[in-house]
């Protein structure tokens, strides 16, 4: 018998009906929660990630603002509109969406953007927050990732977790969290000599690359949970993650646990988002009582 599939769409779907009666409470105080979305140019990727999150905000209940500009936005310009958003008390989170048109500074732009409306958890302040155990807005995807990890039921304190990347957005703050859960972890990253040595003896893999097959079914052990962060096309054009799927699954065995690529990660990240918005929402409510 083969692992066990996480459900990201379901999970997802739980977790977004609680975000929006905790909206609605919001609202109902006079509070609705605003997300500001600001798209500079027109990578067509970048367009579609932007109006998944948009009409997220509007199915749960969130006030959303989206503003597109041309590619030839002058940074100066980009950074004043965004210190306007900081002070604009109806906005609770704001998100610049990635890449930026080179002649920007993306460092710039994102150390631009207030701490508590920092709702990706991009800033070098967000990751020091972070690092030190003190609370705040998380990264989107890793916060997702620790989700789809939770409703499994398997307890990460003590377990040995494998981080497989070390990305500032995805590897780092992946394996902070998982230290916060009282887990041992390793970063593995393209600098690892053998990766199977240290994923064979994981309770739990996270594979966070971009690059296919990085994990495969030599290299786990089985009843291990495996959250695959990657998304790439395989040779028909097909999604894909960084674990060989199939054959990873069935390595796992009935015990194990695996997310699916499209369907496990993915919805969790647009989700956290969410959450991201209404938690800081809420501080910030708090903060003018």
């Amino acid at each position: 018998m083969s692992a066990r599939l996480i459900d990201g769409h379901a999970l997802a779907a739980r977790l977004r009906a609680e975000i929006g009666e905790r909206a609605a409470r919001l609202a109902e105080q006079g509070h609705r929660p605003g997300l500001a979305v600001v798209l500079v140019g027109e990578d067509p990727a970048s367009a579609v990630y932007v109006r998944n999150k948009v009409r997220a905000c509007q199915e749960h209940g969130l006030h959303s603002v989206l503003e597109k500009y041309d590619a030839t936005l002058s940074e100066a310009a980009l950074l004043a509109r965004i210190e306007a958003l900081n002070a604009d008390p109806d906005v609770h989170g704001i998100l610049v969406q990635m890449p930026l048109p080179r002649h920007i500074d993306a460092h710039k732009v994102i150390a631009a953007i207030a701490t508590h409306k920092d709702v990706d958890g991009f800033s070098v302040q967000s990751a020091g927050e972070l690092a030190s155990g003190l609370p705040g807005l998380r990264p989107c995807t890793p916060y997702g990732c620790m989700k789809l990890i939770e409703s499994t039921g398997v307890p990460l304190r003590g377990r040995h977790a494998v981080v497989v990347g070390r990305s500032n957005t995805v590897g780092k703050p992946m394996a902070l969290l998982l230290l916060q859960a009282n887990a041992t972890v390793t970063i593995c990253h393209s600098a690892t000599p053998d990766l199977g040595h240290f994923t064979r003896d994981a309770d739990v893999v996270v594979a966070a690359v971009g690059r296919r097959n990085v994990v495969t079914a030599d290299m786990v052990k089985r009843g291990a949970v495996i959250i695959d962060v990657g998304m790439n096309r395989n040779d028909e054009g097909k999604l894909c993650g960084d674990v060989d799927f199939a054959a990873v699954r069935e390595a796992l065995g009935p015990e194990g646990w695996l997310t699916p690529v499209p369907g496990g990660v993915g919805p969790m990240t647009v989700t956290m988002l969410l959450e991201n918005t209404v938690q800081a929402a809420l501080a910030q409510t708090a903060d003018r009582r």
